[in-house]
This record gives structure tokens, C-alpha cells and sequence, in this order.
């Protein structure tokens, strides 16, 4: 229950640490600890520890100076994973917290455990910050509990005609209620949020990740089913060979322009509902660097949302390509988190070959042009798909996500 550490970041690194919540015994043990280093060192040289009249105790990282004092507790918050993990991290600022996952500090974070220590060193006492880890624990645990009631307790849908409604019933909900899925810790509640705030949804649900589809088949699966009316053993097929379309449109028919487009979901990441920001960050960044390799008709410009330059975002808009923001159902299914990091438009030369990045899709990719030439988009879109899948593919590894059931996964 008490450690020193020496000559690691710190000379001496002094913890004290047990079981359970009894950070008052915790503390009480460390001043007496610290006591007792401190007479006992400068009983065998006559030096005390460092003090500096204005930063307090001194170490080799600014970060640390004043008390040195880093008081955690490692505890469960099962209500605020399943709600939102970038949502505990701006909570805990507020609480003058800090958040970890218990692997440490670049140890990243797993399931629901974390640890939550005090976020200052310096300007304030050693019981001044435990005092606050203390109460901010506290408030974060009550906040926890009211989380589970509203995330795990059986949801009014108010989409009552819904297939949700349909197909999400309490025994099924009693089952699923509490799974996070690994990837972009999704949850079921998360997924079926706008058939709980609308009235007017058919579908009413959407996945955060790949494994949504299958951590919650027994929604998913009659669900889809029913939507496309397919069997429950059917198998989707992916044909994009432009050269087995016979015929065109009827170059005399009166039709303005083509538009064709299909969506792609890199492997990996989360679906645009449930991507983490460092995700999305990723997708984006992974996207940028392939575009870039673009070659032929095909080769254009990236042009992140962040930080637009005001006469490229009145181009966009001019040329009807620019995505916004506002759409109630895509914030209400959690898609216009962190707005507009991680979001961008592409298109080439010619303008008619687009990829919008993290809207609705992790990668929405268009081809378009003036005209009836549905076979000429059609062709253009499939290189462009290959083209996409192939530069991503370079740089990350990566293929899109492609369910051998249900196709190119959205």
C-alpha cells in the first residue's frame, strides 16, 4: 500500500495506494509517508526536498510542480460510456478532473473503467485537490447512475409505427440494453435515438459501427430484412461492370443531368453516428493523403470544412456541392458531433467526380454531369470507387467494409 518509485521521471516518486474508495485513508498514509522519506533522507545527508518559494515542489516537468500530487481513483462509469466518452472528458474539465483509461496516460482507454484524478498541481493545496477529486467523483457517480436509468431502462419509442417499435422489444432490449460494441463504443439506446425523439420515422435506427450490425442482429437482421424484403439466407451481390449496360437514356428525352452515387465505410472506423472524434480525424487524414494520388479525369482538389476559405466555401455553394449542418435527425443520431472537424469535400478538375467526407457517410462518392449519359457516369463512378478503395488501401491498409450478407456496409 506504500511504493517509491526512484530515479524514474522523479528522484523519488512517492504512492500510496489500496483497495476500495477510502481516499482519506489513502491520503492520511501519504502524509505520513512523505513525512517520513523526507526526515529520513536528510537523516542520512542533511538535505530537505526541494521547495520553491513560488512553484512549490520541484520536478523535471513543469506539468508537476506545486503539490506534485496526482490523486486518482480507478471506478466504473458504465451510464457515461454508453452516453458519450468525449461527453465525460468535457464533464471532467468542468470538475477540474482529468479522465484516463487504467492503462496510464497513452495507454488509450478500454470498457467502462477509468481513472479520474485531480487536473491541477499547481496554485492550489494537497487537500484542496483531493478534496476536489473527492466531489467531482462523487457528482460524476450520481451523474452515472441517472445515465443508466435513462440509457438502460426500456425507452418510449415514440415512433410507435416504426419498425424499431416493431422490432425492439423488452426482452430484446433487456439483452442488448447494456453491450458497447469495441469499435466506436455504440450502443442500442444510441442506435435507435431518433425513433425515441421523432414521431414520424419508418426505419428509426442506425449503426454506429460494423459491429452494430452484428452485436445487435436480433434487431438488425428481421428489421433489414423487412425493410428490403429479402430472406433471412439471401446474400447481396456487387456488380460494377459498366460494360454489361446495354443501351442509354434516349438522347431526345428532355433530362437535365446524372447524378449516380453510393457510399464506403473504411474498415476499422466508425460509422459516422458512432466515429470517435480521433477516428473521424483518421478517416479524414486518410482520405486527404490518397486524394492526392488522384491521376487523369478523376484528379482534383480536397477541401477540409475547417478552416474553409470564405471564396472557396461561396464556390461550393455556387456549384450546389457544399454539405451543411442542421439537419435534426443527423444530430439527433449523433452525426454532427464536432462540427465540422474531420469533414470535407473533394472533387476533380471537371467537377464531376465528388467524395464528401464524414457527412452521412464515411466516404460518399458521386459522379455526376450534365446530360443523359447514365452508362458514361455509371463507368466513371466504378473506376472512381476502384480508384478510392485502392489509394486508401495504400495508405492504411485498409479495405471498405463489405458484409458477405448485406454488401457495402453504411
Amino acid at each position: 500500500t506504500f511504493l517509491v518509485w526512484v530515479n524514474e521521471e522523479d528522484q523519488l516518486r512517492i504512492i500510496s495506494m489500496q483497495k476500495g474508495g477510502d481516499v482519506k485513508g489513502v491520503f492520511e498514509r501519504l502524509a505520513r509517508g512523505i513525512n517520513t522519506v523526507g526526515e529520513s533522507v536528510k537523516a542520512e545527508c542533511g538535505k530537505d526536498f526541494m521547495l520553491d518559494e513560488k512553484y512549490g515542489y520541484v520536478h523535471s516537468c513543469p506539468t508537476n510542480l506545486g503539490t506534485g500530487m496526482r490523486a486518482s481513483v480507478h471506478i466504473d462509469l458504465p451510464g457515461w460510456t454508453a452516453h458519450s466518452v468525449d461527453a465525460l472528458k468535457a464533464r471532467c474539465e468542468e470538475l477540474c478532473l482529468q479522465p484516463r483509461g487504467t492503462r496510464g496516460e497513452s495507454g488509450g482507454q478500454t470498457g467502462c473503467t477509468y481513472d479520474i484524478s485531480n487536473k491541477h498541481r499547481l496554485g492550489y493545496s494537497e487537500v484542496q485537490l483531493v478534496q476536489t477529486m473527492i466531489d467531482g467523483v462523487n457528482t460524476l457517480y450520481d451523474e452515472d447512475l441517472a445515465l443508466q436509468k435513462k440509457l438502460f431502462e426500456f425507452p418510449n419509442i415514440q415512433s410507435t409505427h416504426s419498425l424499431v417499435a416493431k422490432y425492439v422489444t423488452k426482452e430484446i432490449w433487456d439483452k442488448l440494453a447494456k453491450h458497447i460494441t469495441p469499435t466506436a463504443g455504440f450502443t442500442l439506446y444510441k442506435a435507435i435515438a431518433c425513433a425515441v425523439e421523432f414521431d414520424n420515422q419508418h426505419c428509426g435506427i442506425y449503426a454506429g459501427d460494423w459491429d452494430s450490425y452484428k452485436d445487435f442482429a436480433a434487431v438488425f437482421d428481421p428489421l433489414i430484412q423487412e425493410y428490403h424484403g429479402i430472406s433471412a439466407d439471401a446474400k447481396h451481390t456487387s456488380d460494377m461492370d459498366s460494360t454489361k449496360i446495354t443501351g442509354n437514356v434516349n438522347p431526345a428525352a428532355p433530362v437535365h443531368s446524372t447524378r449516380i452515387r453510393v457510399g464506403r465505410s473504411i474498415d476499422g472506423y466508425g460509422l459516422s453516428p458512432g466515429i470517435t472524434q480521433e477516428q473521424r480525424v483518421g478517416v479524414e487524414k486518410l482520405f486527404s493523403a490518397a486524394s492526392s494520388k488522384f491521376s487523369g479525369d478523376l484528379a482534383g482538389t480536397y477541401y477540409p470544412l475547417a478552416g474553409m476559405d470564405e471564396a472557396v466555401r461561396q464556390q461550393l455553394v455556387d456549384d450546389h456541392f457544399l454539405f451543411v449542418s442542421g439537419d435534426r435527425n443527423l444530430q439527433v443520431a449523433g452525426m454532427e458531433r464536432d462540427w465540422p472537424e474531420g469533414r470535407g469535400i473533394f472533387h476533380n478538375t471537371e467537377k464531376t467526380f465528388l467524395v464528401w467526407v464524414n457527412e452521412e457517410d464515411q466516404l460518399r462518392i458521386i459522379s455526376m454531369q450534365k446530360g443523359g449519359d447514365v452508362k458514361g457516369v455509371f463507368e466513371r463512378l466504378a473506376r472512381g470507387i476502384n480508384t478510392v478503395g485502392e489509394s486508401v488501401k495504400a495508405e492504411c491498409g485498409k479495405d471498405f467494409m463489405l458484409d458477405e450478407k448485406y454488401g457495402y456496409v453504411h
